[in-house]
């Protein structure tokens, strides 16, 4: 299993992954699945891939090599895409193209073809985008009024977000609540484990502020991770007990 996460706010982007993979539970691995593509100053755009690590694999090497424009003869890449919009479809359609080739074998082998993305950035001159790519190739644009996506195992650190983030929160807060979120799903799934990659994206300068690997040992996380549950620790001590049958508060 893996997590990412990737948060819109109004001053840029933030977004996170883990690095476990397995294929059993005597074969577990560390694998980068947040990549960076930049062209500092032009643009500067990021994709965080979950599921099948084979196929993302797959998925990523399409998209390096570039696709053939049957129309124009153009080798079609996420670095010479004319804007956001348009790199989402190429991955979508990168998506599709590897889909093809190897769907039938998985199918074969009852293997699911499992794989989703996560893209966002910025090309000078538009504004920072953040996009989910579904294994079918379509995808969905983050908004305003729920400015995160998520994709993998989602489910542990979705409250956290839904509590903590706006769009107007400040952007190294909005990487404090996604460290919190990722700690949140380390928790409850032995499947998602650091190292963390994160990256944060300031709006207009189409270059990474922050692209870092946090380690387990990672002085900030490490206390992050024992100050946020003495807090809810705190929090439930100082609600009063429920006013029922012979409980007392």
């Amino acid at each position: 299993m893996t997590y990412c996460c990737g948060i819109l706010v109004k001053d840029g982007l933030v977004m996170l992954a883990d690095t476990r993979t397995n294929a059993g539970l005597d074969n577990i691995s560390t694998f980068r699945k947040l990549h960076v593509f930049e062209q500092p100053g032009e643009r500067v755009m990021a994709l965080a891939s979950a599921g099948n690590l084979a196929i993302t694999q797959s998925v990523l090497t399409v998209l390096t090599d570039g696709i053939e424009n049957p129309l124009t003869g153009e080798i079609e890449t996420l670095m010479n895409a004319p804007s956001l919009f348009l790199a989402a479809q190429r991955i979508g359609r990168a998506v599709r193209t590897v889909s093809r080739i190897e769907g039938p074998a998985l199918k074969a082998e009852d293997i699911n073809f499992d794989v989703s993305f996560l893209f966002g950035g910025q090309i000078k001159g538009a504004p920072m985008r953040l996009f989910m790519v579904y294994p079918a190739g379509n995808f969905i644009a983050c908004t305003t009024d729920t400015p995160y996506l998520q994709i993998g195992e989602h489910k542990y650190g979705k409250p956290v977000l839904d509590r903590a983030i706006s769009y107007d929160v400040e952007l190294y807060d909005a990487l404090k609540i996604g460290l919190i979120s990722m700690d949140s799903t380390m928790r409850s799934n032995l499947g998602v484990s650091p190292p963390i990659d994160a990256l944060l994206l300031r709006n207009d300068a189409c270059t990474a502020e922050l692209n870092i690997r946090i380690e387990d040992d990672d002085p900030y996380f490490r206390a992050l991770r024992r100050q946020w549950s003495e807090a809810l620790r705190a929090a439930y001590q100082s609600i009063p007990r429920p006013p029922y049958g012979h409980s007392k508060a």
